[in-house]
């Protein structure tokens, strides 16, 4: 015990004895400075500078862009590059969502392979309060929702009337007895309109054929996309004259009526008209026997 108090004591005072630490001039032996110095002193300042220098380095590192230099940190501009591809790729994949939609839906266009819904209970965008406070509708469904798509379109736009006609909107593409009419339990989502052979097939509206080709089961095929999601198809025909990415204008000839395709079986037109993917009753839009 007592050997041990004694090592305790000694280092003790090793720790605590003071020194003198003096500087002189090494030619004149002139003293220039004189500091009084104890080993505990000494190492709490080595402490404090140590601490003091990872500070600074810390600091360094951290809110200045010497960061850059160090391998494994990222510089700002590669996170703001980062960033802003993060942003781009979320838009491009919203786009690649909404064309996938919209081929799926000229899709069924094409082959009429769709799962007919009511348009009456589909949703027109409207939320609970206004389908509740909305008054019953007395016309046909396909009259509502189309007004419904056009009103949805324009409804930012001061210079288009807050009351649409339908026959101001579209035009029919030929007139003729109907030979087969729009019938869902069947999968005729289309009007038959008898014709005579090279009758002229006009467009029901401005718009850009998105689809121009032979198909084996309809012959030649021509559908065209119009504004408010709107697109028709006319199928069965002699000849087009349009072809995919050009205008049309309402009431402009874009086919002459044939007897072509295997599921044909007469000088006809085969007409479908499509609302955001839902087929239509084309019968509720035109009146193909009016001269």
């Amino acid at each position: 015990m007592a050997t041990q108090e004694k090592k305790k004591k000694t280092l003790r005072k090793k720790l605590f004895n003071p020194y003198r630490m003096v500087i002189v001039n090494e030619e004149t032996f002139e003293e220039q400075i004189q500091v009084r110095i104890s080993r505990i002193r000494i190492f709490l300042l080595s402490l404090f500078v140590l601490a003091s220098l990872s500070a600074g380095i810390f600091a360094l590192i951290a809110y200045t862009p010497m960061k850059e230099y160090i391998p494994g940190y990222d510089s700002n501009e590669l996170r703001k590059k980062a960033t802003q591809n993060l942003f781009v790729t979320d838009s491009l994949i919203e786009i690649y969502n909404q064309n996938l939609q919209y081929l799926n839906a000229v899709r069924a266009v094409w082959a009429e392979d769709v799962d007919y819904q009511d348009p009456e209970t589909s949703d027109l965008g409207l939320n609970d309060n206004e389908q509740n406070d909305a008054e019953p509708i007395s016309i046909v469904p396909e009259d509502s929702l189309l007004r419904a798509f056009v009103a949805q379109q324009e409804k930012y736009n001061p210079n288009i009337s807050s009351e649409l006609e339908l026959n101001d909107l579209l035009l029919p593409p030929a007139l003729g007895p109907i030979s087969q009419g729009f019938n869902t339990e069947e999968n005729h989502f289309a009007v038959d309109i008898v014709l005579n052979q090279n009758t002229p097939i006009k467009s029901i509206a401005d718009g850009t054929v998105i689809f121009s080709e032979w198909t084996a089961q309809t012959g030649f095929v021509i559908i065209i996309e119009h504004s408010f999601g709107v697109l028709s198809a006319y199928k069965h025909n002699a000849s087009l004259t349009k072809s995919q990415g050009e205008s049309v204008l309402a009431g402009e000839v874009i086919a002459s009526a044939g007897n072509t395709g295997e599921l044909s079986t007469g000088f006809h037109l085969h007409f479908e008209l499509w609302i955001e993917g839902y087929p239509m009753n084309p019968e509720n839009f035109f009146n193909f026997t009016q001269p």
